[in-house]
């Protein structure tokens, strides 16, 4: 496996840089006390500008001359105040919580900062404070802190978001502006999402609907734009170093994690050390709820002999633990107050992954597998940065990313009382270079635009390996080796403020993409040896946002969405379920969506605020798995099962439709509550009996409610979470073939029961230094499972974390 060490510098060449400035600002939230990271600090004369960091602090040196200094924060009432002023303050600003309102900023719908409301479609924020407070395991945990996004899970170690009916290769994730689907992200659901770090995630973004104007190929169902900790950049003459350290306990996995970074800056550079190391255990279930989900055996070796063993307590998901570690190292230098130059360096890999949902099908009444588990996913990104600022005629900002990703995984299964070991092995390596810009044309018009490419190159491997003698054979890959796949595009996006009220924008891509492969004919007899093929895909949007008055908001939104063909979906060879097997189809072309969403939202006397908005999305020529055949046979034999033969092509139309809601209230002294709820329905084109029947990724109907108080250091929330249930007539035919991770009805057969989590959290700010959280999820001991996941969710769960701050 490829070794890299990220950390650019060590711990131990930080001394120089640990005297502090003395004039550093605290900034907090008057009503909590709890500080307040990436607050924005500017003057104008002369024109300054600085950034909290997580500690909500920053330098004030270089404003020591200013007449006025102005703090601005999302959610928070303005401040100003003299240099003198904040130093008779003691560098301690509080700035007060303003009520709900319209207002917001968002980076992800043109991957520039711009005010929410001119925005026309939705888009859910997760900021810090909520991400300290929800305290997520993991970055698809930290995703459903929304309400908005449905997270599936084949086993702990996984995570795989669900989008308005769309999910893994039909939903787009984006770390620090790189996208990171590969050439091999498949149809069924991934796992990817969990090698990012919640730890250091500074704030992230959900797209709902297409977004391939702006980002490209999969972003069908949406997108998540993930933004990790930046590095603060220190005053001239000045030296700071800052960080905190985190241990988090939670009872129903031994979880045990632990995580430390340190922020340190001078004279114009900055940079931020991170890593975090989380120890996941066999996960309990709920004492609650369907018996079906119930881990009464296991399968393990006895006197070298596949043996099945009773498990003594049957709660216990024996086989799910796992270990995963993250570093993240990134710097940051700013020569001048043009020009910005950062580099962001992430590093995450985990252990062997359990794949828990194989690991409890039974076939002729025995365990199907023997052993079957994810090696280590290992994935790491090397992304430099450049940004420039300053009006030309061509540009006011403009922005060079490029990056270097490399991911490693591999599946390793062995079928019960069969000596072959089957090990398969893919590496990924992708280069991708981004240029965005953006221009005020006039005083109400702007245009974004940019260009993009992108390259991904795989290696695959595969060998069998007999348990008992060590011996070694040849095994058929899962991807072609040595295959290729890449793209270029260009895209523009067009703002009109028409009037005070009504906004308009318009936007266009054209995407090129090109894929190379050459199949192996060694282990089936395919007709073929290459396949290549070369698409051009038109992608465009239209939106209105209409304000009324400043408590309305509507807003409607035409997009097209597109994904093309990539590695997984043209020369896969896999089983996807027990007796199907999947074979290469070189003749595929690109899906494409067509969405519309109308939107609005109410914000009243500053204490309430009501969202609402209706989509409804179709995918034509959607690629989807359908019966094939190979040298005349409908069926071969695959790793010793006789399997159906299944290819991908372009077979099919599917659509979704469905409604998001959500509401807010605030009351008294720092009394709030929401609450979420999601319908969607989604129905799949079958050919072959010219019918429709259900989209397997359209989540049910789900939701939360939260009430919540927050006081001079405090905050409690006790939350509800609420899932519908999906009957067995509603179940995609491809997840009523999956008995073994469904309860059954009274029927006997499979069918996804409708469930519900109660949880307590609080947070303690003991000192500007220490903070306590407590938590008490499914505090009714809930056995649950989330829809078409192979593992059930935590029971009574016990959380304990503490954080130490830097002064």
């Amino acid at each position: 496996m490829k070794k890299t060490i990220l950390f650019i510098g060590t711990l131990f060449c930080l001394v120089s840089l640990s005297a502090q400035s003395a004039a550093r600002v605290k900034v907090k939230d008057a009503q909590t006390g709890l500080p307040l990271p990436y607050v924005t600090i500017f003057s104008t004369n002369p024109s300054l500008q600085a950034v909290t960091d997580e500690t909500g602090q920053a330098d004030l040196q270089a404003f020591s001359s200013a007449a006025a200094i102005q703090f601005v924060y999302l959610g928070y009432e303005p401040h100003t105040s003299s240099y003198q002023e904040v130093v008779a303050q003691g560098f301690v600003v509080s700035l007060e919580p303003i009520d709900l309102t319209l207002e917001e900023v968002v980076v992800a719908a043109n991957r520039w900062e711009q005010d929410k409301r001119l925005v026309p479609n939705k888009i859910a924020s997760i900021r810090p404070g909520e991400i300290t407070f929800q305290n997520p395991q993991t970055a698809a945990d930290l995703l459903a802190i929304t309400g908005d996004v449905f997270i599936q899970k084949s086993q702990q170690g996984g995570g795989s978001p669900m989008i308005r009916g769309f999910a893994a290769n039909r939903v787009l994730i984006v770390v620090d502006g790189v996208r990171m689907n590969n050439a091999i992200f498949r149809s069924g659901n991934l796992q990817n999402i969990i090698s990012l770090d919640p730890l250091v995630t500074e704030n992230a973004e959900v797209i709902f609907g297409p977004g391939s104007v702006i980002y490209g190929s999969d972003a069908v169902g949406g997108v998540m734009d993930f933004h990790t900790l930046t590095p603060e950049v220190g005053a001239p003459g000045s030296r700071r170093l800052g960080g905190s350290v985190m241990a988090r306990y939670s009872s129903a996995g031994q979880e045990k994690t632990t995580h430390a970074h340190l922020t340190y800056g001078q004279s114009n550079f900055g940079g931020v050390t991170s890593i975090s190391y989380s120890d996941f255990g066999d996960l309990r279930m709920g004492s609650k709820g369907p018996e079906e989900y119930l881990r009464s055996w296991y399968a393990g070796r006895s006197n070298g002999k596949d043996t099945v063993f009773s498990n003594p307590d049957p709660l216990i998901q024996r086989t799910s633990g796992y270990r995963q570690l993250n570093l993240m190292q990134k710097l940051r230098w700013q020569p001048t107050p043009h020009w910005d130059l950062q580099y962001g360096g992430h590093y995450s890999t985990t252990t062997d992954v359990p794949r828990y949902d194989r690991l409890i099908e039974l076939r002729n009444g025995v365990p199907r597998s023997a052993e079957w588990y994810y090696g280590p996913q290992t994935w790491m990104m090397h992304n430099l940065q450049l940004r420039h600022q300053r009006e030309t005629a061509l540009f006011d900002q403009i922005r060079l990313t490029t990056a270097y990703q490399y991911l490693e995984e591999s599946r390793h299964d062995r079928s019960f009382n069969r000596s072959a070991v089957r090990h398969r092995t893919e590496q990924v390596d992708v280069i991708t270079v981004n240029i965005d810009a953006d221009k005020k044309l006039t005083e109400r018009q702007s245009l974004f635009y940019g260009v993009e490419w992108m390259w991904n190159g795989l290696r695959s491997t595969a060998y069998q390996e007999n348990v008992n003698s060590g011996a070694i054979s040849p095994l058929s890959t899962r991807y072609p080796d040595g295959s290729r796949m890449r793209f270029g595009a260009a895209y523009t996006n067009y703002r009109n403020e028409l009037q005070e009220a009504l906004t308009l924008q318009a936007g266009l891509r054209y995407t090129i993409t090109g894929l190379d492969a050459t199949i192996d004919t060694s282990f089936f007899p395919f007709p073929f040896v290459d396949a290549n093929l070369s698409n051009g895909a038109l992608n465009g949007s239209l939106g209105i946002v209409w304000r009324p008055s400043e408590n309305w908001q509507w807003n409607t939104n035409l997009s097209t969405g597109f994904r093309a063909p990539n590695i997984d979906d043209v020369g896969k060879i896999f089983d996807s379920e027990p007796g199907s097997v999947i074979i290469a189809n070189p003749d595929l072309r690109p899906e494409y969506a067509y969405s519309a969403e109308l939107g609005l939202a109410y914000a009243g006397n500053n204490r309430v605020k009501i969202e609402l908005t209706t989509f409804y999305t179709e995918l034509r020529q959607a690629m989807v798995r359908r019966p094939f055949t190979l040298d005349g046979q409908d069926s071969i034999l695959y790793d010793g099962v006789p399997s159906q033969v299944l290819s991908i092509q372009n077979a099919a139309r599917a659509f979704v439709y469905g409604i998001q809601a959500s509401a807010q209230t605030k009351w008294g002294k720092g009394w709030s509550m929401r609450g979420q709820i999601n319908w969607q329905r989604g129905r799949e084109q079958d050919d072959e009996n010219d019918t429709y029947v259900p989209l397997r990724h359209a989540a049910p109907a789900y939701g939360l409610v939260q009430l919540q108080y927050a006081r001079q250091g405090w905050r409690f929330s006790l939350q509800y979470l609420f899932n519908a249930e999906i009957p067995f007539a509603d179940l995609a035919p491809s997840e009523q073939e999956k008995p073994a991770i469904y309860a059954q009805d009274d029927a006997g057969n499979p069918y996804s029961p409708r469930w519900y989590t109660l949880t307590a959290r609080g947070s303690y700010l003991l000192s500007t230094q220490w903070q306590f959280t407590l938590a008490l999820e499914n505090i009714t001991d809930q056995r649950y499972r989330p829809y078409s996941s192979g593992i059930a969710g935590p029971g009574r769960n016990l959380v304990l974390s503490a954080t130490y701050r830097l002064p």
